[in-house]
């Protein structure tokens, strides 16, 4: 014999909604979907972007991207579209896609409005640093000045991005946040080519920042932080040309596509 089917939450036995609110009652079992196909290419590429993988001007070649992410040609074609849209793809009438090559007037412009809102979050977070969040700067610092041992750009691109995240936490200011985070992957992309040549100046103007946060004053951290955002800045200005990367992409061996080469 069969067994009744129980009700849906907020219906009756006979299938008509109850009273509102039934559902509130009752305990939610959401259903967790992975995220889409797209939007796992599209933080892929933009990622490829972001650390250099893919250079400024690169020719982007969906069939090669497609194979070396292990997709199908849409997931591609439809993150590009949105890259695009988001200013890190250029798609250009019948010559196809190409990594945005930012002028040194949108560097500025972000990069200048980038040094107001760390500027300030510096300030904030030497008002509300407890011992534990100090002690944590510092391993963060660690993290970075071993990345600069190695010379590894990729470690330093990351560990500068944290440092500076957490000093944002730190602020305690959620609006002030969002705006950072908006501007974030823009400035690793900007600071990808000028982490190394910056290297122990930087790290040395965190060791200052560090000092200025643990001892709350709030008026030494927003100096030193308007220091070092401005020096950023204009080592980027000062970075040496970057390559065109125009070239169509070939796969090395006519093989195993490598989308590091233009």
């Amino acid at each position: 014999m069969s067994q009744p089917v129980p009700p849906l939450p907020g219906r009756g036995p006979t299938g008509r909604r109850t009273a509102k609110g039934s559902l509130s009652s009752t305990a939610a079992k959401r259903v967790e979907r992975p995220a889409p196909l797209r939007q796992v290419v599209y933080e892929a590429l933009a990622e490829l972007i972001i650390n250099r993988t893919l250079e400024p001007g690169q020719h982007l070649v969906e069939a090669d991207l497609a194979e070396y992410l292990g997709v199908s040609r849409q997931p591609v074609r439809e993150a590009l579209q949105r890259l695009q849209s988001e200013g890190w793809v250029d798609l250009r009438p019948a010559q196809g896609a190409f990594v945005h090559l930012p002028t040194d007037e949108e560097a500025d412009q972000l990069l200048s409005v980038r040094s107001v809102l760390e500027t300030h979050s510096a300030k904030l977070a030497a008002g509300n640093a407890k011992a534990e969040d100090v002690f944590h700067l510092h391993h963060l610092q660690q993290i970075g000045l071993k990345a600069l041992a190695k010379q590894d750009t990729e470690g330093l691109v990351a560990a500068n991005a944290a440092l500076h995240a957490f000093i944002t936490e730190l602020s305690g200011n959620a609006v002030l946040a969002e705006l950072i985070g908006l501007v974030d992957r823009r400035v690793r992309w900007y600071y990808t080519p000028i982490a190394r040549p910056r290297g122990r100046d930087a790290w040395n103007e965190h060791e200052e920042l560090i000092r200025a946060i643990s001892a709350q004053d709030a008026d030494a951290a927003e100096k030193i932080m308007a220091k070092h955002t401005e020096r950023t800045r204009q080592a980027y200005h000062e970075r040496p040309a970057e390559p065109s990367g125009t070239e169509p992409h070939t796969p090395p061996g006519g093989k195993s596509p490598d989308p590091r080469r233009g």
